[in-house]
């Protein structure tokens, strides 16, 4: 029987080109994992329920800051796009190669799957213990490919405050949730069929 020798464990820097699609997918889908079981494992040992928070609000109302957020992001981000160099927006190729090829369902279910495991991790769990300003230098950091340039790392900062106001003025997770889905869902589907025309 062999012996697992943990001095021979190589870890190395993997461009997003090296990655084939499976491979990317599973990257994607097990890190948001991650992200939820730290996030509910957080919530609980704030001794709050992790599940209270995911209880639908009686009305639509989040789903109006929700989106309204979601369009206001999408705006802004297509505005700055006219002026900014794409170099300066540079994210390593990550969103291009996770959105370019995929299926529209498929571009659905990642954007919400990425929104609900993020946002339970840092509005559910760290703005709880943190407020909005701390969380959103956590949610800059971990989002590290955009952290090269300045310009979308000061809009993943300003995206993630903004989620955090409207989650404290709804009072629901489902708010920057809904808001977090649309963005992604967006700027998914425009990567996706800018590419094909």
């Amino acid at each position: 029987m062999k012996k697992f020798d943990i001095k021979n464990i190589k870890i190395r820097k993997v461009s997003v080109d090296e990655l084939d699609d499976r491979m990317l997918l599973m990257n994607l889908y097990l890190t948001q994992l991650l992200t939820l079981i730290i996030g509910l494992a957080w919530i609980f040992f704030q001794g709050r329920n992790p599940f209270s928070l995911l209880v639908l609000p009686a009305g639509p109302a989040f789903l109006y800051w929700g989106f309204g957020l979601a369009a206001a992001v999408v705006a802004v981000d297509l505005i700055l796009s006219r002026w900014i160099p794409e170099e300066a927006a540079d994210d390593g190729g990550v969103n291009e190669r996770l959105f370019r090829r995929r299926p529209v369902w498929h571009i659905l279910v990642i954007s919400f799957v990425v929104a609900v495991c993020e946002e339970m991790l840092f509005r559910g769990a760290l703005q709880h213990a943190f407020g909005p300003y701390w969380t959103s230098i956590l949610f800059a950091a971990i989002h590290v490919r955009y952290l090269r340039h300045w310009i979308p790392t000061g809009l993943v900062f300003s995206i993630s405050y903004a989620l955090g106001w409207i989650y404290i003025q709804t009072g629901t997770l489902w708010a920057p949730i809904a808001a977090h889905f649309a963005i992604d869902m967006v700027m998914g589907l425009i990567i996706r069929f800018r590419r094909e025309t």
